[in-house]
């Protein structure tokens, strides 16, 4: 590693469960810096330069292990899983077999349950190339894990490159028919972590059409098209400057709570992108995945503080989680979740940081 700008360092977090907790820095001198929590996945940190060459934290998180611990389910740079967002009163049927999951949202499953990917230790091992750093984590969810059928073995692969792009790499294979659906939860705010809301960042989203929610967030099945209404962001506008219009999805979603379909497209294509007009700083994602939940923070209501000790007020971070369609096992017409016996669940996430 002499010989290059990227760096790898591996520091103890803590303990939990009984397990040590590491954590990874991935960085790019003069460029990204990302930490990597082996507990949950996390995302602990992304530093990134603004226009002045300035760097800064630009995703929601805490300094030490006993916050996360405390957050409970607040999902905080977590990869979520085994099947990301909302089940529908926490069952499905596969293969003609009714299948029922631990419910954790009132009536219905969310992000994996009770005990979900993002609160397991996962074994981990770094990853070193001539233009690329990495850390490679891994862990097995067993048959009946939170009520999912099948032993799946998972692998999350998270890469630095020497281009400043974090790449996030999901695999997952099984022993028996399931539904798999992993995303990476982190809120972005790209002024700084801990400075203030979103609000003022300009969004844009490759999507014609969104998922309609009911009362519980749970998708109706209809894919409603976003032209003429607040959920259009096809063209880049403030993520407030429309979010309260009376609308009923934004009243549903404290503000933006929905997924949104990217349809066909070039996967290697950004398919959002955000920036913040006060630092600079630019985010673009591209995805193999089929839609994008965007979160803006409506659940946050000031019980958090964060690691610049800022409290988490509402709208304080935006996430777009890559993803499989929410209660995409009840929904034929979605893209599938079905994960089989003999397949290989695939997912890359790419997130190109600049500034301007």
């Amino acid at each position: 590693m002499a010989d290059t700008p990227l760096r790898l360092d591996c520091r103890c977090f803590g303990t939990v469960q009984g397990l040590d907790v590491d954590c990874y820095t991935l960085a790019r001198a003069g460029g990204v810096e990302i930490s990597i929590l082996s507990y949950g996945g996390i995302i602990q940190s992304i530093r990134v330069p603004d226009r002045t060459g300035a760097s800064e934290n630009v995703v929601l998180g805490f300094s030490d292990l006993d916050d996360y611990l405390a957050a409970g389910d607040a999902y905080l740079g977590a990869i979520v899983g085994r099947c990301a967002n909302r089940i529908a009163h926490g069952q499905f049927t596969l293969d003609g077999r009714a299948h029922r999951l631990t419910c954790n949202e009132g009536d219905n499953h969310l992000h994996g349950g009770h005990a979900g990917f993002d609160k397991k230790v996962w074994r981990a091992r770094p990853r070193v190339g001539e233009r690329e750093i990495a850390v490679v984590l891994s862990h097995t969810s067993e048959d009946g894990d939170e009520g999912y059928p099948g032993k799946v073995d998972v692998e999350v692969v998270y890469s630095l490159t020497l281009d400043n792009v974090v790449r996030i790499e999901c695999r997952a294979v099984t022993t028996h028919a399931t539904v798999v659906n992993l995303t990476s939860h982190s809120l972005f705010n790209l002024a700084g972590e801990g400075r203030g809301t979103v609000l003022e960042h300009e969004l844009w989203l490759e999507a014609d059409r969104y998922t309609l929610v009911d009362p519980e967030l749970i998708p109706t099945g209809e894919l409603a098209p976003v032209a003429g209404t607040p959920m259009d962001f096809r063209r880049p506008a403030e993520i407030g400057s429309r979010i309260g219009e009376t609308f009923d999805q934004l009243f549903l979603g404290s503000g933006y709570d929905h997924n949104f379909a990217l349809d066909a497209r070039d996967p290697s294509a950004p398919a959002a992108r955000l920036a913040d007009g006060r630092s600079g700083r630019v985010l673009e994602i591209s995805t193999t995945e089929p839609g994008i939940q965007l979160y803006t923070g409506g659940k946050l209501d000031g019980t958090l503080v964060g690691a610049r000790g800022s409290v988490y007020q509402r709208f304080a971070g935006v996430a777009l989680e890559t993803q499989r369609f929410p209660d995409a096992p009840n929904h034929a017409h979605f893209p599938s979740a079905v994960l089989r016996p003999g397949e290989r669940y695939e997912s890359t996430t790419e997130l190109r940081f600049s500034s301007v």
